[in-house]
Formats: C-alpha cells, structure tokens, sequence
C-alpha cells in the first residue's frame, strides 16, 4: 500500500466534499425565500434551524459510524459518507418547502461526516512519524474547500439559480467518492464475524476514551479549540462595522477577514504538521495555544480594520496547528483497532464545541460588548493551554516510569527469580 498515494488521494478527495458542503449550504436562506418564506423573524428561525439539524444528527450519531469503521473498514465509512451526502444533497434540489428540507438535512447529517472518516483513514494508513503531517494536510483541505466554495456557490446561483447549487455539491461529492473508490487502498483485517457483531458495532464504546486520561485530555483541548474558533463569528460583521470607516463595504471587508484567518490556516496545517513531530506534538500545540491565546487580547482593541485583519492572519497561522497537533496525538495515543470509535467520540465532542462557541460568544457581546468575545475566546484559549500542559506534564512521568521499569527488569531479571515490576502505565497504545 502506497501511504504517499492514499494520502494525497484522500486530500483531493476531501478538498472536493468540503468545498462541495460550502457550494450549497451558504445559499439556504436565498433558497427558503424562493419557496416563501419572506418574514424575518419567520427567516431567521427556519435558517438556524435548518443549518443546526446536520451538525445536531451528526454529533449524535458519529460514535456509531465511528464504531462501525473499527469493524468494517475505514475506507468504507469514508465511501458511506460522501455518497450518502451525494443523494441526499441531490435530492434538496427538488423540494419546495421547508419542512422537506429539514428532513433532509437530518438525513444528511446521520450520513455524512467526511471529516471524521477521512481523519481515521489517515490515521489508520500514514506511518507514525507522519501522523502530524497527514493530519496538517488533510486540515489543509479542510480550510481551503471552506474558503473555495462559497464562491462557488455565489456564481452558480446567480448565472443558474439556488436550487442548481445542490446538484453541483451532489455532483462535487460524487468525484470525490470515485477518488476515494478507485485511488484509495486500506490494508484492513475484519474482526471475527462472530454472531451478533453487527449489534454489538452499533453501540458506541465510550470505554476506550474513559480508561485513557490521555484521550480524555486530548478530547477536551480539542473542545476547547473548537470552541474558542466558534466565538467570534456571530459578532465579527457587527464588530467589524463598529470600528469600518467604510459602511458601504461592510460584508465584503467581514468576508476577508474571517477568509485571511482561514487562508492563513490552510498555509500553517500542514507546514506545522510536518515539522511538529520533530519538535514533539504536544511543544507544537502548546506553542499554537499560548501564541492564539496572545493574539486575541489586541484584536479587543483595534481602532481599524486593518489592524483586525493583521492580527487575524497571525492568529489563523497558530490557529491552524491545533487541530492537526490535536488528531496526531490522538492517533499516537489510541490502538489502531479502537481508532475509529475514538475519533467518533472526538467528532461529537467537537461538534458540541462548535454549536457552544458562537452561543458563548453572543452572550457575552450582549452583556459586554462585542470585545468581550476576544477576552473569552482567550480565557478558553488559556483553558486549553492549563490542559495540555497537565497532559505534556503526565506524558513526561509516564515515559520516565515505563524507562525505570525498563531499566529495572534489565537488572532484576524476571519470573520467580527475579524482581516482579508493576505493568508498565498504559499511555502510547499500540497494536
């Protein structure tokens, strides 16, 4: 199996479904206006609803899908995903009311998560001294698609109209899973097909993370950063035409800030993926946590928009490490064999970490003003670092530990004539 190949395989195909999401989904309220729906109170609450029902369907069932993987195959969820978001994408373009397309997003977040399948098919094909790396490209096209098909998007519904944008995501989906089909080898070994392994596949196993303080500090640093991402974006446009001396270019000026932040992510992933290996994973993150961390104070005071839009390009640079670092790691520190069901739990941890950011984020711009965001964002930026400084702090004890117990039964020997040494601490899992 050529790693090099499924990699880059993977990266084009990803790039493909998340600029495919981003082709349709930006379009949404133009859409609900099409089958009538002009009120704007009436607008608002169908949009927030609509846009939550797949992120909502999605963090419930991610477990299961991830569970599933660990005994079907990771390439096969991979598939799942972006064919199954290929139909049901396809079909929003044929509905004319709201409620059908409700459904339908419900169906496309309980089959879809690309993202999730295609971080535990990497995890489970790049070697270990390439986990960061993989993982900073796969983020990478994560970033770029996000940035590309709103875009997109724009030009399709304004030269072939909004509901021909869901065939062309179906249509991005589709080359995506033929990518995958066709130039993506996994080297899986199935699990016994013992009675009843479907059901017992289907029940999410919560255990792998909770017997592992690693995982369950990887988990929550990853909450912290998805969060801290999601807490600025309901205020920036309102921010941003606080301090703009343009009020005519308001939108246009809020696109390129929040685009420059995630440009300079995309540059960062995976150049911070690459060389985080040498310089230790958890260094990397520690140093993409405090460096976000500091950045975000001055953006509470800027007196410009160009001073936000500097700081939020050196800001998305730190910003764009953390995940990668966060998913190499988890990937270092969890047996390939449990792999999936782990990064099913991590994907509904994030997702509860991107539906809190931005209700965090409104509330304290209501009570504090809209600076007060940066402050929060960097009060659990600052959680975050405590976090990952107790997880570098364990990981240096435990290596120190299982080194002692090395060194000792070297010495001692062992069985009935030698010293009898504890188990070495679970902590770099391994098959």
């Amino acid at each position: 199996m050529n790693w090099k190949r499924n990699l880059y395989a993977i990266w084009l195909a990803e790039l493909l479904a998340i600029a495919g999401f981003n082709t349709s989904m930006p379009i949404i309220p133009f859409y609900l206006q099409e089958m009538g729906i002009t009120n704007a109170s009436l607008l608002k609450l169908w949009v927030g609803v609509i846009q939550s029902a797949a992120a909502i369907a999605m963090g419930l069932i991610a477990p299961v899908w991830g569970r599933l993987a660990d005994s079907y195959g990771r390439r096969m969820m991979l598939l799942r995903a972006m064919f199954g978001g290929m139909v049901f994408i396809a079909l929003m373009g044929f509905v004319t009311t709201p409620w059908e397309l409700l459904v339908l997003r419900v169906m496309q977040g309980l089959l879809t998560g690309t993202i999730a399948a295609a971080t535990v098919l990497v995890a489970a094909t790049v070697p270990a001294s390439e986990a960061g790396y993989g993982m900073g490209l796969l983020q990478t096209a994560v970033y770029v698609g996000a940035t590309v098909g709103p875009m997109v998007g724009g030009m399709v519904s304004d030269l072939i109209g909004n509901r021909f944008t869901f065939f062309v995501t179906a249509a991005m989906l589709g080359l995506a899973g033929l990518t995958v089909l066709f130039f993506v080898e996994e080297d899986f070994v199935a699990p016994d097909r013992q009675k009843g392994l479907l059901r017992k596949s289907l029940k999410p196993d919560f255990s792998v993370v909770l017997k592992s303080p690693a995982l369950v500090y990887l988990l929550l640093i990853g909450f912290s950063v998805q969060i801290a991402n999601a807490v600025v974006n309901p205020i920036m446009p309102l921010f941003v035409q606080q301090i703009s001396a343009n009020q005519s270019r308001i939108a246009a000026i809020t696109g390129l800030i929040l685009g420059i932040g995630a440009f300079s992510s995309a540059l960062s992933a995976a150049g911070i993926g690459k060389v985080s290996y040498r310089v230790g994973y958890s260094r990397a993150l520690m140093v993409c946590m405090v460096g976000a961390l500091v950045l975000q104070i001055p953006q509470a005071f800027v007196a410009n928009t160009t001073q936000l839009l500097v700081l939020r390009l050196v800001t998305g640079f730190f910003l764009g490490g953390a995940i990668p670092s966060v998913n190499a790691l988890i990937a270092n520190n969890t047996r390939k064999s449990v792999q999936g069901s782990v990064y099913g739990i991590n994907t509904s941890v994030s997702a509860a970490g991107m539906a809190l950011g931005p209700a965090v984020g409104a509330t304290v711009a209501v009570w504090f003003g809209y600076s007060s965001a940066f402050f929060a964002t960097a009060v659990i930026l600052g959680g975050g670092a405590v976090i990952v400084g107790l997880f570098s702090q364990r990981e240096r004890t435990v290596e120190a530990v299982s080194e002692a117990d090395a060194a000792a039964s070297v010495r001692g020997g062992s069985g009935p004539q030698g010293v009898h040494h504890r188990p070495r601490v679970a902590w770099k899992q391994k098959d």
